[in-house]
């Protein structure tokens, strides 16, 4: 615990150190408009990006096409930048300077805070351009709900990022092992899900393989889970009208003490990394709830190396009466620098972004793309896996979390949360979400202070 509080403190330090450094009273400056036209981009630019891997393999051939073909020159040097926290680190000291990447992978909450620093470039400066921006009928293509997330309304509609692929939160289930209990479809509401996963704990799966107990559901303490769940049970975690945290909501309480009545009642396990992938392969865990990056490779490859094989597949998070899914994905946004550097980054985005490359970032990486079009390429792909298709399909339930600054520590009280609940089953759920809601809240209001009108 003494950790993860020092974590957050150096995290909440940095932010005030970089805010300070750039002079920043509150809000951000207003882009000039420029004439792209007039700008010759960059022919050198940098992207922070966090793959590894096959992923990056990926990318870095998406790169190197785009280095070959673009007409302008353009060569862009990726660069394993470590995982999301660690980027964000990285961001925090090089903002405003001119050791900042031209591209950087970040999720909205991330992103929210750079902007406090005003440190990102609006990009509906460029997006409607007659010359380098995206058409009417290219705009339309991108998935609604996917292209509005990285609008901000904090920061009087700015656009600072673009999605590049999404995931979502599903539930993973061992349909072999349904079966066996004598059930022949997934749960589809908390008191089905929770029936089954106790079932389990007393009826291991026959091709189960390893040293774990047979468990209902293998979990680990994550803040998307969090959410995921309290969606579920049809509330929220943020009132964007408010600018609150809703931890408090009746909604979120209950999902909370559902879940700490699947641990009191022996039904939940907690693992570390990504234990539950190994135990859902191993035939162990009944259940998971995790993204659906995993459908494509992880997934199969822990059944692969577990039970060998297994029918199995994804569904939505057991609701209340209404599917409400948690979809969220790091989106890339282009840090300010020189309007030649900014250019040339704006291309890359377009061309990252366009659907013939989406429809192979997909397929190679199991992400989703952002793309309309992109589905009716994708055919040959639902059918080669099942489960993607079933994801693929949720889509249009999506909910998201929010993208304020200051998310990034309040993650990890929401962790803290979920840790205090599940592994004491007598304690105070209520209490507990209560005092993650005024921490979060006091968090937020610290970070929103930032955009006040700075005095004159």
């Amino acid at each position: 615990m003494r950790r993860k509080v020092f974590i957050l403190a150096a995290m909440m330090l940095i932010a005030s150190f970089v805010l300070s450094a750039c002079g920043i009273g509150g809000g951000t400056s207003k882009t000039e408009k420029i004439d792209w036209s007039e700008i010759t981009p960059a022919t050198d630019i940098t992207f922070w990006h966090n793959h590894s891997g096959d992923r990056e393999l990926v990318l870095n051939k998406i790169v190197d096409d785009f280095n070959k073909t673009n007409e302008y020159g353009i060569t862009v040097h990726a660069e394993v930048a470590g995982r999301y926290s660690e980027i964000y680190t990285k961001m925090m000291t090089v903002l405003n300077t001119p050791d900042v990447p031209d591209i950087v992978v970040g999720y909205q909450n991330q992103v929210a805070m750079y902007q406090l620093a005003d440190a990102i470039f609006d990009m509906n400066t460029i997006i409607n351009d007659p010359t380098f921006g995206l058409s009417k009928a290219d705009q339309k293509d991108y998935m609604e709900a996917f292209f509005a997330q990285d609008v901000y309304s904090l920061y009087d509609n700015q656009r600072l990022g673009i999605p590049p692929n999404r995931s979502m939160e599903v539930m993973y289930y061992n349909l072999s092992w349904l079966k066996e209990m004598g059930y022949d479809a997934a749960p589809k509401t908390p008191e089905e899900f929770k029936e089954m996963a106790c079932k389990a704990v007393n009826q291991p799966f026959s091709k189960g393989t390893g040293d774990a107990e047979p468990i209902g559901m293998a979990m680990r303490y994550d803040a998307s889970n969090m959410a995921s769940w309290v969606f579920a049970f049809g509330g929220d975690i943020y009132n964007a009208k408010t600018n609150q945290f809703t931890f408090d909501s009746k909604e979120a309480i209950a999902a909370m003490t559902f879940l700490q009545s699947l641990a009191k009642d022996g039904c939940v396990r907690i693992v570390d990394g990504y234990n539950d992938q190994v135990q859902f392969g191993a035939g162990k865990s009944l259940f998971t709830v995790a993204s659906s990056s995993g459908l494509g490779v992880y997934y199969p490859q822990a059944i692969a190396e577990g039970v060998g094989e297994m029918e199995w597949n994804v569904g939505p998070v057991p609701n209340t009466g209404k599917i409400k899914q948690n979809i969220y994905g790091a989106s890339v946004s282009i840090p300010k620098s020189t309007p030649e550097r900014e250019l040339a980054a704006w291309i890359f985005l377009k061309y990252y972004t366009s659907p013939d490359v989406q429809v192979y970032w997909a397929q190679e990486t199991q992400y989703f793309p952002v793309r309309k079009s992109v589905a009716d390429q994708m055919t040959d792909f639902f059918e080669t896996y099942p489960p993607y298709k079933t994801a693929w399909e949720l889509i249009q339930y999506g909910a998201f979390e929010p993208a304020v600054p200051g998310y990034d520590p309040i993650r990890t009280e929401m962790n803290n949360a979920m840790a205090a609940i599940i592994e004491d089953p007598t304690s105070d759920v209520t209490a507990i979400m209560t005092a993650l809601n005024e921490t979060a809240n006091a968090i937020l209001a610290e970070q929103l202070e930032q955009l006040a009108p700075a005095e004159q």
